[in-house]
């Protein structure tokens, strides 16, 4: 089997500890870290946001040490700067209105371009990295992949508020990306070439300046030899990152088994997939997604269990059975969103869900 090595990158609140809201960090954070986490760091579009990514790792017990020293790292900096570091994927209560863009071309030329689309688009992701040997490989296991992402997400759902109110939905970020271009699950491409043909023709025709203005929940990433993950929420734990990448990892392992024995997963339509991603965004892990094979709705509780039974056969051999079975604590103990939801519903204070936030982000880092 290949190595189907790892990379993560978490993207970070910066929290204000007096008013509990967003505080645009403007630069010293990253200028700080880059002393010792170099490119592992960097800023985003909106000067609230700060990314920490991983080097390449060749299992998910190195991918643990590396997310783990990050955002050991990442806090400690912003203690330096008097703020707090929260993982969720929106902040409760913050306005993007009142939030600081970034300057840069690069996010001068996106805001010029999308206009509120993309000052409003203050939200906080999960990537997730996986190597390939080819970039026909990618394709083909991208186009398998796309059936199990609304299971991934209902288990990373951590955006329930937005803007002060309580969205009714478990995973409100992927909501407000949706009005960028080019977002949701891709379509089914049948090689590498055609993968190729189709970003060459955005280019062309002037829509996208390169391969990374594609922002699909999955794609074969332009310039790295992976298949790129962009459909989480970012979790609270590190416990939780670490299992939706093993689980990721799995997926992609227990499919490059099938077809080398010539068997694959069935291929559904992106529209059909696309509905389950609704249901995973808006109920996480207490809904139902529909299992297109039965033709019926399955409780996503049921689901995930179902996943594990597909990749036992793969998890020892990756050395990540405990953390793919991680994923049952997360079925017990709730998503980040159910548990932001458990601690609105018991002080009607968003501001003690920060907190809660905050210190959930550092759960198990000691």
């Amino acid at each position: 089997m290949p190595a189907f090595t790892l990379g993560i990158e978490e993207e970070f609140q910066t929290i204000d500890p007096e008013t509990r809201d967003l505080r645009s960090h403007i630069g010293q954070i990253v200028e700080d870290g880059k002393v010792t986490l170099h490119e592992q760091v960097k800023a985003e579009m909106h000067q609230a946001v700060v990314e920490v990514g991983t080097i390449v790792c060749n299992n998910i017990q190195e991918a643990r040490r590396e997310v783990t020293h990050l955002r050991k790292q990442i806090i400690e900096l912003a203690a330096n700067q008097g703020l707090k570091i929260a993982s969720s994927g929106t902040h409760p209560f913050s306005r993007w209105q009142d939030q600081q863009i970034t300057a840069d071309a690069r996010y001068d030329k996106i805001v010029e371009e999308m206009q509120d689309a993309a000052r409003s688009n203050l939200i906080f992701g999960m990537h997730v990295h996986v190597g390939m040997e080819s970039r026909d490989m990618g394709v083909h296991i991208m186009n398998t992949m796309r059936y199990f992402l609304p299971h991934i997400y209902a288990l990373s759902t951590n955006s329930p508020f937005w803007q002060g109110r309580n969205t009714g939905f478990k995973s409100y970020r992927s909501k407000v990306f949706d009005k960028f271009p080019r977002t949701g699950i891709p379509d089914y491409f049948s090689s590498a070439a055609e993968y190729d043909e189709y970003i060459n023709l955005l280019i062309k025709t002037g829509c996208i300046d390169n391969g990374k203005k594609i922002y699909w929940d999955i794609r074969v990433h332009p310039f790295f030899d992976t298949i790129e993950f962009r459909i989480c929420d970012v979790p609270m734990r590190v416990d939780e990152t670490i299992c939706l990448a093993a689980l990721l990892q799995a997926l992609v392992a227990k499919i490059y088994k099938l077809m080398s024995s010539n068997l694959n997963f069935r291929l559904y339509r992106k529209n059909l997939i696309s509905e389950n991603k609704w249901r995973a965004a808006r109920y996480g892990i207490e809904g139902k997604l529909i299992d297109f094979g039965k033709q019926a709705e399955v409780p996503t509780h049921q689901l995930i269990h179902e996943l594990l039974d597909f990749v036992d056969d793969v998890v020892d051999e990756l050395g990540s059975r405990q953390e793919c079975e991680y994923a049952l604590k997360i079925l017990e103990m709730g998503t980040g969103a159910d548990r932001q939801l458990a601690v609105f519903n018991q002080t009607n204070d968003l501001k003690r869900v920060v907190d809660y936030i905050v210190d959930e982000t550092s759960f198990g880092l000691s």
